[in-house]
Parts: structure tokens; sequence; C-alpha cells
């Protein structure tokens, strides 16, 4: 096992001595060597290799994933899209339910005040021809009573008058007067 690293490291520095007889060399020219002629050859082979292995890596490893990646976000996008139009269409039934709702709660509403309307009008016309009815009996029994009571005063003030008469004429003539002849000759309080 000794003998095996031996070899190893006697390689290992062959070939440090080798790299720096080559950097020797390279420093004895002047310039970059990238601007060297003698070196454009193998850069072009190296960058067209280069290029071809990173080409064929992208193509067949990470171009596949974005592509599924794009892939997949459109395809949500698309989802999303047809589900928020779904939304929409089942906001604007619902929306317009409700304003169907609405507008027949107001017409309901309308309707039932109008009732309402109705019924106290009917109500407040009974209760005034039950008033008016009541003030006519009223009315026709105080007028009864009035003529009655007018009668009544009627004939006394005949009375009083035929007395009074009476009173007057005996004191102006002297002489007792009879009440028939007064009463006959007075006209009739009322009469024609």
């Amino acid at each position: 096992m000794l003998a095996g690293t031996t070899m190893l490291l006697a390689a290992a520095a062959e070939a440090v001595a080798e790299g720096a007889a080559e950097a020797a060399h390279a420093a004895a020219k002047p310039g970059l060597p990238q601007l060297n002629p003698d070196y454009f050859t193998p850069q072009l082979f190296w960058l067209a290799l280069t290029f071809a292995l990173l080409f064929f890596i992208l193509s067949k490893v990470a171009l596949p994933r974005i592509g599924e990646v794009l892939e997949e976000r459109k395809d949500r996008i698309g989802r999303d899209i047809e589900a928020a139009t779904k939304l929409k269409s089942e906001t604007d039934a619902a929306l317009a339910e409700y304003e169907k709702a609405l507008a027949d709660a107001r017409s309901n509403a309308s309707g039932i005040a109008k009732q309402m309307r109705d019924k106290l009008s009917a109500d407040a016309e009974a209760e005034k021809s039950a008033v008016e009815k009541t003030l006519a009996a009223k009315l026709q029994d105080a007028e009864k009573r009035i003529g009655e009571t007018k009668a009544k005063a009627l004939s006394a003030v005949n009375e009083i008058a035929a007395e009074t008469a009476t009173a007057v004429v005996s004191k102006l003539i002297g002489q007792d007067v009879k009440a028939d002849e007064v009463k006959k000759v007075l006209r009739p309080v009322g009469g024609a």
C-alpha cells in the first residue's frame, strides 16, 4: 500500500511540474491567451462542445420541466377563469332572485297597505254612518222636545198674555173683565 501511495505522489508531482513548465512557457508569450490566434481552434472546439452539451441538457431536462410548469399554469388559469365565470353566473342568478323577491315583497307590502287603507276607510265610513244616524235620531228627539216645549211655552204665553191683559184692562177701565172675553179679543200667539 505504501508503494501505491508513493506512485500517486510521484505522478502528482510530475503533473505539477508539467503544469509549472506550461505556465512558464505561457508566461514567456506576451498578451492574453484568449486573443492569441494559436488558441482559437481549441477554444472554438470547446465552445461548440460546451454549447451542444448545454443545449442537449436544456432540451431534454430543463425545457420539458419549464414546459410542464407553463402548461400547468395555463390549465390552472383556465380552470380559475371557468370557476370565476361560473361563480359570476351564480351570483347574477342570486342577484336576480333577490331583486325579484324584493319586488314581490314591495308589491305585497303595497297590497297590504292598500287593503289596510280600504279597511280603515270602510271602518271610518261605518263609524261615521253610525254617528250620523245617532245624531239624526238625537236631533229628531231634540226637535220633538223643542216643539213640545215651544207649544207649552206658547200656550203658557197665551195664558200669561190673557191674565196680563185682564189685569191691565181692569186697571185702566176700573172694571173686572172676564178672561174668556180677553182671550177672544187677543189673537193667539203662534196662530194665523
